[in-house]
């Protein structure tokens, strides 16, 4: 690039790591970016726009609705004058909805899936699986029988920081499953992870 060009370096390099999947890193390389903000909120982010972009470009061209960056709302019955000003929302990463009425909530975590636990070597992160089964919860009709929240499934994604994991558990007719993803692997088999892990050919078809 020339000395003119240097304006349109970042926004070439962004546009090469989002075509190719690729993640930034501190390693050398072709592609230079400004330092980014060290914090995970950061990085977190970054990743859940990763997914939720490869999502739509997939997923709405095959009927599906995909929500990004959605807000729930609390199905209250009666609150204090003061309460609104100091209740914290509620905002999922991804909401799938699938051509024939499945509806999968998608969390996006970049950090390990695993922790040490208070009386086993490892274990699931408890805050995040109570913060999705508050999604999936509090977001059922049962007034609506024919609403998709009522049987919506979840799904904490993570990336395979340590080892892979695709776990599941159905609590109170909510399917939560546990699932990692590759991020160092090839582009398509990245595209291949994240449509399986979303259940999009549930009856074993495939994708070219």
């Amino acid at each position: 690039m020339g000395r003119n060009d240097l304006a349109d370096q970042r926004m070439l390099a962004l546009s090469r790591l989002a075509f190719d999947l690729a993640l930034p890193s501190e390693e050398a390389g072709a592609n230079h970016l400004m330092r980014p903000d060290r914090e995970e909120h950061w990085i977190r982010r970054l990743f859940e726009k990763a997914v939720g972009g490869l999502y739509t470009m997939e997923l709405k061209p095959m009927g599906w609705g995909v929500r990004t960056g959605f807000r729930l709302d609390w199905p209250m019955t009666a609150q204090s004058e003061g309460i609104s000003a100091i209740l914290p929302g509620m905002r999922t990463d991804i909401i799938l909805d699938a051509p024939d009425g499945r509806q999968l909530v998608i969390d996006t975590k970049f950090t390990s899936i695993l922790t040490k636990g208070w009386h086993r070597q490892e274990s699931l992160k408890s805050g995040h699986i109570y913060q999705i089964y508050a999604y999936l919860r509090s977001q059922e009709q049962p007034e609506d029988p024919a609403c998709p929240s009522n049987s919506a499934s979840g799904m904490l994604l993570h990336p395979a920081i340590d080892r892979h994991v695709d776990e599941s558990v159905t609590i109170q007719g909510h399917q939560i499953r546990f699932v990692t993803v590759d991020l160092s692997a090839k582009p398509e088999s990245i595209r291949r992870a994240l449509l399986a892990a979303a259940d999009v050919f549930p009856d074993g078809g495939g994708t070219s």
